[in-house]
């Protein structure tokens, strides 16, 4: 797939106004910076039927739609941060919890009074010292939004000879394109076959199409970065 096929500023800004929105942009994403999604990249309805018989819920229809399109897919859900799979939901302190920080320092849910809708707003809670202080906090504002996030955010952060990572508080130069603004703490920029995520700017994650493009980034933003 080429540009010209997928324009990601188009799909991240109509992934901002529908569900469908959301799932285009999965789509094309995962298939323009990595494989297309194929017909066993999801989880059958019969583990879905399952997960709500074993929970006594009903999973919001984005989640299910989420889990369908792109749950086995682990470069788009379980590269730092891991999706859980259906028969690991679980509730928490009101929640239904369906992605946990690799190290368990945090999680990500829905408030169980919002599970029967649709495309509900998702929580986050850390993992405190001082457990009695811990609370869910709100999160993105549509779980479809948060799942979108999740797939671009975690296929930048693949193990992978075309992705890379580094701390830093220096806005991106010129020549960066600045995408919609997608993800609670996340800022977008296109560059010439490269994609960055600046995330609470702190540290970017990076993926670029052919290695003359991330060895451009490399001269482009100086640093630290793991892979260089």
């Amino acid at each position: 797939m080429d540009e010209t096929e997928f324009d990601i500023r188009a799909a991240m800004a109509e992934s901002l106004r529908s569900r469908a929105g959301s799932w285009a942009l999965v789509r094309g994403f995962a298939a323009y910076w990595g494989e297309p999604l194929g017909p066993d990249d999801g989880f059958p309805d019969a583990e879905l039927d399952a997960a709500e018989h074993r929970l006594g819920l009903r999973l919001p229809t984005a989640l299910r739609e989420a889990y369908r399109l792109f749950g086995r897919r682990a470069d788009l859900t379980s590269n730092q941060d891991v999706l859980l799979t259906p028969d690991e939901l679980y509730v928490l302190d009101g929640a239904l919890v369906y992605r946990a920080e690799n190290q368990g320092c945090a999680h990500w849910g829905v408030l169980l009074g919002d599970v029967e809708r649709e495309d509900p707003p998702t929580v986050f809670r850390p993992d405190l010292a001082d457990t009695s202080q811990e609370r869910w906090e709100p999160w993105e504002e549509r779980l479809s939004t948060a799942a979108a996030v999740m797939a671009m955010t975690e296929k930048l952060l693949e193990d992978h000879e075309l992705a890379d990572v580094v701390e830093s508080e220096d806005r991106l130069p010129d020549g960066f394109e600045e995408l919609p603004a997608l993800g609670r703490g996340c800022r977008w920029y296109r560059g010439p076959d490269v994609l960055v995520s600046v995330v609470e700017d702190a540290w970017m994650a990076a993926r670029a199409r052919t290695p003359e493009a991330l060895e451009a980034l490399y001269e482009a933003v100086p640093g630290d970065w793991l892979g260089e």
